[in-house]
């Protein structure tokens, strides 16, 4: 009988960090500049592991590998397809942007990478940079070159329960007082554009900046996807479509009673980002809490859910399958 997957987070530290992972959600951070929270992951950079049942200690990455039939992972060859992350951005982010599969694999060896962020918490007057203004490629090149950042990158003001689709390509960042989950393809190449001219502590010169590469990579012009949100009702549970996109499909769910569901996917992420609840899976009840994250695997058919607690779900799309 499978079981679902509860899992320990993997935190970083960041320049950009703070406290707000322990303050908000409890983790036990290993510095007041801790920056991430690596919550399902199989990446090399962040592998988080299995803390229950009959795979505990086995990484997310393990079980791809040695347990496909968890996913109806027909190509345990390839890398676990994606990656939840909650960022606390106590300072401004870089201003960045990641390649697509296909630059990526070549420069990298790595996917590209493809995110969305929703907004858990922001400060009054908090903003992201999202996306830029020029219009052609020689705008845009010219623009980076003179370092017209005022003038090249938009801003938009954010607040708690905001969500953003950032393709490949996006230039973009979250900025300081933003507390945001993020939804990804399982990759950490990333090409930093700017930088606030800040001086890394440990080596005492400026970060390193990938104008080159972010030249190549960058989308121009700017056209924001904005996904439109729909919504369905499963007795307690309400279900917001945020987004369905190639290679992930993000969900929120709002649950106020109880609900039962049936499996749609191969699997299922789940991240509890407020209150707490119950599910019972195989007549089996696992409680999980503020900052809990779990995998659904692909025998569990159906589940119920009982309590008070917000839920931020993904599960792959048709490129991550």
């Amino acid at each position: 009988m499978t079981e679902p997957l509860i899992l320990q987070p993997a935190l970083h530290e960041k320049m950009w960090g703070g406290t707000a992972l322990r303050d908000v959600f409890g983790f036990d951070i290993p510095s007041e500049a801790t920056g991430e929270a690596w919550l399902i992951s199989g990446h090399k950079n962040g592998n988080v592991f299995c803390e229950n049942g009959r795979f505990a200690g086995k990484t997310v990455a393990e079980l791809w590998r040695e347990e496909p039939q968890l996913f109806g992972n027909t190509n345990p060859d390839k890398p676990f397809p994606l990656l939840v992350k909650l960022l606390d951005a106590h300072q401004d982010l870089s201003v960045q942007v990641h390649p697509d599969d296909d630059y990526a694999g070549e420069h990298a060896g790595e996917l590209g990478k493809t995110e969305s962020w929703y907004i858990v918490a922001a400060e009054p007057g908090a903003e992201i940079y999202y996306g830029h203004n020029a219009q052609t490629k020689a705008e845009f090149d010219a623009a980076v070159d003179a370092g017209d950042w005022d003038n090249l990158l938009r801003k938009v003001p954010v607040k708690a329960g905001d969500f953003f689709y950032v393709p490949a390509g996006t230039l973009h960042a979250l900025g300081a007082g933003v507390l945001a989950l993020e939804t990804q393809q399982s990759s950490d190449v990333t090409y930093r554009v700017y930088d606030f001219d800040r001086v890394d502590a440990k080596t005492g010169e400026l970060r390193e900046l990938h104008l080159a590469d972010a030249k190549n990579v960058t989308t121009v012009p700017f056209v924001p996807e904005q996904p439109e949100r729909k919504s369905a009702q499963y007795a307690g549970l309400n279900v917001t479509t945020l987004v369905e996109a190639p290679y992930f499909n993000v969900y929120k769910w709002t649950l106020d009673g109880r609900a039962t569901l049936d499996a749609r996917d191969p699997y299922l992420l789940g991240t509890v980002i407020d209150g707490e609840l119950d599910m019972t899976v195989f007549g089996v009840t696992y409680h999980l809490e503020k900052g809990k994250s779990f995998i659904l695997p692909n025998d569990i058919e159906a589940w119920t859910l009982q309590g008070d607690a917000t839920l931020i779900v993904s599960t792959p799309g048709p490129l991550s399958k």
